[in-house]
């Protein structure tokens, strides 16, 4: 029998969207209950945007079938703490990582709706999440990085410097598992919340309007870095207008005060929330950076726990 075009599209796309669904997993980061749970109203989503989350959740987005390597990213998208840019830095950057054979999970965090710490709470969860199931997804418990553009950059550095700090616990047990990520990767962070590098909208959305002195110095994450903060990849651009470069630099030099490994790119061209599009000069090259630094650091080399599968 012959099968027409139309009917082999039909097959091609239902076999798509079946391989699509069997990689990919919706799994709730808090089953027991989300901590200090609020009647906030219905999930809101709109363009690839999610906005008014009230049930934090990590999609997970398998590797490539035939490179899967062991190593995980989280992923943070960026929105100023007040909605998600969930495709064009969520999905997206996964299914981009994917072809490199990392597993990535997209974070879907609470917002201003909770404000600090809340957010902080729903990644560093992930981390131990999937630190504490890494055998289930195959992944190296030694490899799980956080990956963050914009305010999900702030999210991702808040990771990488708040990982032992009492208000990321909220006395489950699996606050004894490590929240320590093992790598970072900034694109256009927000860093700062002081002075005129900051970001006002994500520390109106994050700390509120009242901003207590200690809150902000406790959330402008370059003065949060230790010699025990992850590796660090940094990309901006001089031709950011909303976030300025500035917080790059901040936290690339506490970086490098405290002798931690980083690397950063900054374009000239590629306005704010760039993703992966094509035309902004060698701004456009970013994936390129990325995957060249994840493969210096062995991150891209297949581990012992996917060579023993």
């Amino acid at each position: 029998m012959t099968m027409t075009a139309k009917a082999l599209a039909a097959t091609l796309l239902m076999t798509a969207t079946t391989c699509s669904a069997l990689a990919q997993t919706v799994l709730p980061l808090w089953p027991e209950g989300v901590p200090g749970a609020r009647a906030i109203g219905p999930e809101r989503v709109d363009g690839g945007h999610v906005a008014n989350v009230g049930e934090p959740t990590l999609l997970r987005v398998g590797p490539a079938v035939d490179r899967p390597n062991g190593s995980a990213v989280i992923v943070a998208p960026g929105g100023g703490y007040v909605r998600l840019a969930y495709e064009r830095e969520g999905i997206q950057y996964a299914n981009w990582l994917g072809t490199l054979g990392v597993t990535t999970f997209v974070l879907k965090y609470r917002m201003q709706e909770y404000g600090h710490p809340a957010p902080l709470q729903d990644v560093l969860r992930a981390v131990r999440l999937l630190r504490s199931r890494a055998a289930e997804f195959r992944i190296d418990p030694d490899r799980i990085g956080v990956m963050g553009s914009s305010a999900g950059g702030h999210l991702a550095a808040s990771a990488g410097t708040l990982f032992d700090h009492p208000l990321g616990r909220t006395g489950n047990a699996l606050d004894q598992v490590s929240a320590r990520p093992d790598f970072l990767m900034l694109l256009y962070p927000v860093i700062t919340l002081d002075g005129a590098a900051a970001h006002a909208g994500s520390r109106k959305a994050l700390l509120g309007a009242n901003l207590a002195p200690e809150l902000v110095r406790l959330m402008s994450l370059q003065h949060q870095v230790t010699p025990r903060t992850p590796p660090t990849l940094l990309i901006h651009t001089q031709a950011d207008e909303a976030v300025p470069v500035e917080n790059s630099i901040l936290f690339y030099q506490a970086l490098t005060r405290a002798r931690v490994p980083a690397e950063m790119y900054l374009f000239e061209q590629g306005g704010h929330g760039m993703g992966m599009r094509d035309g902004l000069a060698n701004a456009s090259g970013w994936p390129r950076r990325a995957e060249e630094w994840l493969r210096s650091r062995g991150l891209l080399t297949p581990s012992g726990v996917v060579q023993a599968k």
